[in-house]
């Protein structure tokens, strides 16, 4: 979990373009079919889905990897870099996206769930569920505090993805 409130904006810039740039070899490892193999070992390289989304003004269709977490067989995952974020802003003016998952793609609904009152226990899940990259910013995501979650994501968004009752979609 990134301590994004206490980043400088020059830091905060880099650690997005450094994602934006991982994003797009993230993308291309499941268009190879090594979406689901990555998945494999969750706690290692975390679960990983990839978002298919449409951009709120330009309506272009995005790709965008992110980490999730399966929290009483829901689906959950955070913008760590707040209401800014590109993809959270996206899904929250179209709502309607596709989600590649280890078990296929399927259609879903996004929605704002950042004022649950489980809250902190979702971003748990989540930053666990993140895999190495806690531990590789420095966090043992298992030993933080309600308190320090808290204090530490305050601007994250949550996003609840709610899957549509149909079967997976081709490949």
């Amino acid at each position: 979990m990134l301590d994004t409130p206490n980043y400088n904006p020059v830091q905060l810039e880099k650690l997005r373009r450094f994602f934006h740039g991982m994003n797009h070899f993230m993308v291309f490892l499941w268009k190879i079919g090594l979406g689901p193999m990555m998945n494999m070992w969750p706690s290692v390289g975390g679960r990983i889905l990839v978002i298919r989304h449409r951009g709120r003004r330009s309506g272009r269709e995005y790709l965008t990897p992110v980490n999730y977490a399966l929290v009483e067989g829901e689906i959950y995952s955070a913008a760590g870099f707040g209401a800014k974020t590109d993809w959270y802003r996206n899904v929250m003016a179209c709502s309607e996206v596709e989600l590649w998952l280890p078990q296929g793609r399927r259609r879903a609904h996004a929605s704002d769930a950042s004022d649950s009152p489980c809250r902190i226990e979702l971003l748990r899940e989540i930053v666990i569920a993140s895999g190495f990259a806690g531990p590789l910013m420095g966090v043992d995501q298992r030993k933080l505090t309600d308190e320090q979650i808290g204090s530490m994501a305050k601007d994250y968004r949550i996003v609840h993805f709610t899957l549509e009752p149909q079967n997976a979609l081709p490949r």
